[in-house]
């Protein structure tokens, strides 16, 4: 009971307070398990408005941050998603709820162990592929519906753009300071995209990604 307690909270204060009104969202987060995908030490925090450590110090992003990627989504069922950073694997057990088959690529193995393990305990049922790669050898071309960054790009790269079947969305935060924007880019076409900017925010950048030439005299 208090565990309800603390996620209605959390569906409420922080997520519904963010302007996330759409109730198939929100009854996902109630569905979802948050608890079940925090490391141990830290699921006294689980449903608290703050990222939460993981393995080789990357961090779970925040309930609000879920609620409003969810949101730009749009998702209506079906979708054959792409997720960049699989990180606890709350998102990707989000996404597959309210979407369809996804492919989630983590860099490190330590922390993809440690999401197919909270994905078999939480989510057996939902439709998620877990796999070891990074993400910027990506080449994949007109592949998914649906692509979704949990990290940052310090310089935009169009190679995920291109692996979006037209008429596909992508969500993605660019940006190489703490001021970052996240973005709705939609491919109109075989050669074509447009980008809808959504709300600022701060999040971790994508390892290996290129950064921007450092300034110097």
């Amino acid at each position: 009971m208090l565990i309800d307690t603390a996620r209605e909270q959390m569906i409420e204060q922080q997520v519904r307070a963010s302007d996330v009104l759409d109730e198939r969202i929100l009854n996902a987060l109630r569905t979802v398990p948050r608890e079940r995908f925090v490391p141990q030490g830290w699921r006294d925090l689980a449903f608290a408005d703050c990222e939460i450590a993981l393995p080789r110090g990357k961090r779970m992003l925040r309930p609000m941050l879920i609620g409003k990627i969810l949101q730009a989504l749009a998702l209506a069922g079906g979708e054959h998603m792409l997720e960049i950073g699989t990180g606890s694997g709350y998102l990707s057990a989000c996404l597959a709820r309210l979407g369809g088959p996804l492919r989630s690529l983590e860099l490190h193995p330590e922390i993809a162990d440690f999401a197919r393990a909270n994905l078999r305990a939480a989510a057996p049922s939902l439709p998620i592929e877990v796999i070891s790669a990074d993400a910027m050898a990506l080449a994949e071309e007109s592949r998914y519906d649906v692509i979704v960054l949990t990290a940052s790009l310090p310089i935009y790269q169009d190679r995920f753009e291109r692996a979006l079947r037209p008429h596909g969305r992508m969500f993605v935060v660019v940006g190489a300071t703490t001021l970052q924007q996240a973005s709705l880019v939609r491919r109109i076409g075989e050669g074509s995209c447009h980008s809808e900017s959504l709300f600022e925010t701060c999040i971790e950048a994508l390892e290996h990604a290129p950064r921007p030439a450092a300034f110097g005299f």
